[in-house]
């Protein structure tokens, strides 16, 4: 019968330990590990993660009492609750953050080769950001409103696979529009936002840089209209499809040209003001990119439910970043898993059945594919013992 390892510790060793020990490697962040290394911490927040363990308690009783199978995970034993809370809290989030990357431009390799939704050559990214609220007496730096704490996380979503592609961990005071003017995107990428990222200079700098995007206008907007284009039949929730110059933007020019197109909403009450700077793409189109943009709330309700960033197990600015940087690595990995598998899963259907087979062992791949089948029975081995041939 084939031997196999447990299934967490076929999940880890989807993050290759090079690219791991060289990321400690640049962030130092073993220098003063005394015993406790790097690797041990990550597992058991990934345990925290993908196990739901709730508490420093949970983690540490929840691997102790799996002693004789860590060394599959390439720990050296279960780490005590201090020792646990002490590396949250000193050890630097940014160790994390450098994984995540590296993993994710792996994922995204793979995720490339799948079909797209959209026909266009225009790699599809949402942002949006999700508000994390915090007990301000107890996560004191997590200053959002004056009796409120909150964290946020800014996220642009690559729709190639649905896997995050970049994170800003902020408080909850920082706005949406001031992480944005620090991200840089590719040209020829398409974007898609809510009104909360209404800034004409910085949709003039993307309009700039070859970036196209897709977002709301906002109802108080002032515009001059310059080209009014025809409707086709086909498109019958279309009702004005226009070129438009914004008042308030100084600048002039087709750099400066946006396309405003106004789409009946779908009981046909309302209407919906689309805004983009893309002048080729048909209006219909223009409309279900910017409902493909419901797929980030979709992403982050997905991982509020099924992995730990509402709930802390350390209260530092430090141990809140490392949880959510490890829930990210989780996401990564279950977002492989997902594309890899031939069952159809949902993200949430997926972390919650994996958390009931954690240390079984399985073959991870078989099990993805058919979640239901049961496991080979061993063969028995006649007489009872093995005959050893002579030379």
């Amino acid at each position: 019968m084939r031997q196999v390892s447990s299934i967490f510790s076929q999940i880890l060793r989807m993050v290759p330990r090079v690219i791991f020990d060289d990321a400690v490697k640049k962030s130092k962040a073993e220098r003063h590990a005394r015993g406790f290394r790097c690797w041990d911490q990550f597992c058991a927040m990934m345990f925290c993660q993908i196990g739901n363990a709730k508490s420093l308690r949970e983690i540490s009783g929840g691997l102790a009492s799996c002693e004789g199978k860590l060394g599959h995970l390439g720990m050296r034993g279960a780490p005590s609750r201090s020792t646990l809370a002490y590396a949250n809290e000193h050890r630097s989030w940014e160790l994390y953050e450098t994984v995540f990357h590296q993993l994710r431009a792996w994922c995204e390799a793979e995720a490339n080769t799948r079909k797209r939704k959209f026909r266009f050559k225009y790699n599809l990214k949402s942002l949006d950001s999700t508000t994390i609220p915090l007990a301000l007496s107890m996560f004191d730096w997590a200053q959002y409103q004056t009796a409120k704490g909150a964290a946020k996380i800014h996220m642009v979503l690559n729709h190639d696979g649905y896997l995050p592609q970049y994170a800003v961990v902020t408080d909850g005071k920082k706005s949406d529009i001031e992480v944005a003017k620090t991200l840089s995107f590719e040209p020829g990428t398409m974007l898609v936002f809510d009104r909360g990222y209404a800034d004409y200079g910085w949709w003039l700098k993307l309009s700039r840089g070859k970036v196209n995007f897709v977002t709301r206008l906002k109802d108080c907007a002032a515009y001059t209209i310059i080209e009014r284009r025809p409707i086709t039949p086909a498109a019958a929730r279309i009702i004005r499809d226009e070129v438009i110059l914004l008042d308030e933007q100084k600048e002039i020019g087709p750099i400066a040209k946006l396309r405003r197109i106004e789409v009946l909403s779908d009981d046909g009450k309302d209407t919906v003001v689309f805004v983009t700077n893309n002048l080729t793409l048909a209006a219909t189109t223009i409309a279900e990119i910017y409902r493909e943009r419901w797929k980030i709330e979709l992403f982050f309700k997905a991982i509020k439910q099924s992995l730990k960033i509402r709930t802390f197990v350390g209260t530092s600015e430090n141990a809140v970043k490392v949880q959510i940087w490890t829930a990210l690595i989780a996401t990564l990995l279950i977002k492989m898993m997902q594309l890899r598998a031939s069952y159809n899963w949902s993200l949430s259907n997926l972390v919650a059945l994996l958390r009931q087979q954690l240390f079984a062992y399985r073959p991870l791949q078989v099990w993805l594919n058919d979640p239901f089948e049961s496991p080979p029975v061993p063969v028995a081995i006649d007489g009872g013992q093995l005959v050893l041939p002579w030379a």
